[in-house]
């Protein structure tokens, strides 16, 4: 392959390394073509991008983005997984590994911190992002939906005394 284009695949693998929230390292040994196909067709589904690099290229692109402990792992058929949402891309991968044993996870990046493969592996528990919002969102309202609670008790109590007050009166 000529110079500028081992450049330009480099200066890619060096953005998409820097710039998606999560990338995720695999071994592919022992995959036929037609688990690879399928592994693609489940990753574009869930709009996650599954690319092969060269190992070489991909070292020195690993040393441009500052993730040198990254290059130990760059041994044999290495392929990428790149996404913006690091819990899709583990879980399509978790489903995948349960029936090709083969596929293997051999690290992950997340916002330029590599993680091991089983740190990738837990991210696939994580329930989706918009679950995860409802529960902070319902975290935070428990103290205030707690206050309210507390405030209206007397004003409660008081309207129940003046509704017992105004009964007595009627009786009488």
């Amino acid at each position: 392959m000529p110079r500028p284009e081992k450049e330009k695949l480099v200066e890619e693998l060096s953005g998409k390394l820097s710039h998606n929230q999560i990338a995720v390292l695999t071994d592919y040994t022992g995959l036929n073509v037609q688990a690879i196909t399928s592994l693609r067709e489940q990753f574009r589904k869930a709009s996650v991008e599954y690319r092969v690099f060269k190992n070489t290229l991909a070292r020195i692109a690993a040393k441009e983005c500052g993730l040198d402990q990254l290059t130990d792992f760059m041994e044999g058929p290495t392929g990428y997984v790149f996404a913006n949402d690091p819990v899709i891309p583990s879980k399509v991968l978790a489903d995948f590994i349960k029936s090709n044993p083969n596929m293997k996870i051999k690290c992950g990046v997340i916002n330029g911190k590599v993680i091991n493969a089983s740190q990738v592996q837990s991210l696939a528990t994580l329930p989706p992002r918009e679950v995860l919002l409802a529960r902070l969102l319902g975290q935070m309202n428990a103290p205030i939906t707690g206050l309210v609670t507390v405030l209206n008790g007397p004003i409660r109590k008081l309207v129940y005394a003046l509704e017992e007050l105004r009964k007595k009166k009627e009786a009488a």
